[in-house]
């Protein structure tokens, strides 16, 4: 298969990638190296991507360039596109809301318009659990309505969702789209709390706990994600309807408190604790039902906190030595 990956310098795409080369598949990589976060760790891995295969093809694009995107996917034709680029963050939302709009929204429109006007193909993309917002129904499943975003990133991950409906109905497009649950592991984004929990503990400085510690969340490693969207890039589209959803979790929420107990056996260290109250846009749970994705791909998570954890800090530790 032919595969365009988005994002693929970022967390998620960069560990797609490396997978889809195990699989012999040629895929094309897209991102627009912003520095939302180091940039450092985005030529990291795609030095890993490029060492790996070296005929892996890099594209430095943002999803904003309309023409130069549609001209790529009408010369490329493409089998599927994954798209995984977008601006993340819940918190960076709250003072920058007009990158999310024109990464999130206006890109995403762009994509939509080049598959469906310049090479149609099936488009798995990247949607979130914070699309649940502060439902109080535990587990998430995509039957609960999702009308009450509480963060602008959550908004525009739901206006992904609709306007992958929209294209899916009007252009019969073979859309998916995946409610990330909180992923982690080995390359991860450095805004994250357990990448940030680990810079702050080893350097002995305080680490911020969010409503005083009260939280849980369906932590997912990488590799098991990584293996659902695999399942579905594989699958045969024709069999299923135009538009779907699928939670992609592990099903199984942690404390923060264990969490940050688990980085810090990692490390050696103890944290210094700085208590706080509930930061606006978060939530105090997140609980991923599986069933649908479990049922119609079978999807299996089976890496259990402690040990993902204990992946990242060992990767965590030679990452900050090359970083010297």
């Amino acid at each position: 298969m032919k595969i365009l990956v988005t994002g693929a310098a970022g967390f998620i795409g960069f560990h797609l990638c490396r997978r889809l080369f195990d699989m012999n598949c040629e895929v094309v990589g897209l991102d627009n190296m912003n520095s939302y976060y180091d940039v450092e760790l985005k030529n990291l891995r795609l030095s890993e991507l490029r060492s790996q295969n070296p005929d892996f093809r890099f594209f430095r694009m943002d999803l904003g360039e309309k023409d130069a995107l549609a001209e790529l996917l009408e010369n490329e034709r493409f089998d599927v596109v994954c798209n995984l680029a977008a601006q993340a963050g819940v918190r960076y939302s709250i003072k920058n809301p007009y990158t999310y709009i024109d990464s999130n929204v206006y890109g995403f429109l762009n994509l939509l318009e080049g598959i469906a006007h310049h090479h149609k193909c099936p488009l798995v993309y990247a949607s979130s659990s914070s699309v649940y917002g502060g439902n109080d129904v535990q587990p998430f499943s995509e039957d609960q309505k999702t009308e009450s975003p509480v963060s602008l990133y959550a908004a525009t991950k739901k206006a992904n969702e609709l306007m992958a409906h929209v294209y899916s109905d009007m252009y019969s497009l073979k859309t998916v789209g995946l409610r990330f649950f909180t992923v982690y592991g080995p390359f991860g984004r450095p805004d994250m709390a357990y990448f940030k929990f680990a810079d702050k503990i080893s350097a002995g400085k305080p680490i911020d706990v969010y409503n005083y510690g009260d939280m849980k969340r369906d932590f997912t490693y990488v590799d098991d994600v990584v293996a659902g969207i695999v399942r579905i890039l594989f699958s045969d589209f024709q069999e299923k309807d135009n538009y779907r959803i699928y939670n992609i979790g592990r099903g199984k929420p942690e404390s923060l408190m264990d969490f940050i107990g688990y980085i810090e056996a990692g490390l050696g260290k103890k944290a210094v604790l700085n208590m706080l109250p509930m930061q606006a846009g978060d939530v105090h749970e997140t609980f991923a039902d599986v069933s649908r994705l479990s049922a119609d791909f079978g999807y299996s998570p089976s890496v259990d906190l402690k040990d993902g954890i204990k992946e990242f800090i060992d990767w965590y530790k030679k990452y900050t030595w090359k970083k010297q």
